[in-house]
């Protein structure tokens, strides 16, 4: 007669999902950037987690304000022979300082 243990010897192994397989599934990978706000004298907003496609002049809201992308800097530095990032730059107006600058940009090509 044979006998019936509880004991499994199948273990769980963690699912490794590569980032090509999540973009196929639609995922949306965040990566954390250093945000700066540029109105004079510019003052950090901390490190937030973002999607890693934003581009100038897309709308970002951090902590309830509105503020638009003026440039997304990737930083990269030289170890052992190779290119590794080293820091992700976002650099943001408030939305209204912003929508100003293009108004007063555009009287000045006018003018």
């Amino acid at each position: 007669m044979a006998t019936v243990s509880n004991f499994s010897t199948l273990r769980k192994i963690p699912q490794i999902l590569s980032r090509k397989k999540d973009k196929e599934r639609g995922g949306q990978n965040n990566y954390p950037y250093k945000v700066i706000e540029i109105t004079p004298p510019p003052k950090s907003l901390g490190i937030r987690c973002f999607p890693s496609n934003l581009h100038c002049g897309e709308s970002v809201t951090i902590e309830g304000q509105a503020y638009t992308i003026s440039a997304v800097t990737h930083r990269y530095q030289l170890r052992k022979g190779k290119y590794e990032p080293s820091e992700k730059r976002l650099d943001v107006l408030s939305t209204g300082r912003y929508i100003l600058n293009l108004y007063l940009e555009n009287l000045l090509e006018q003018s």
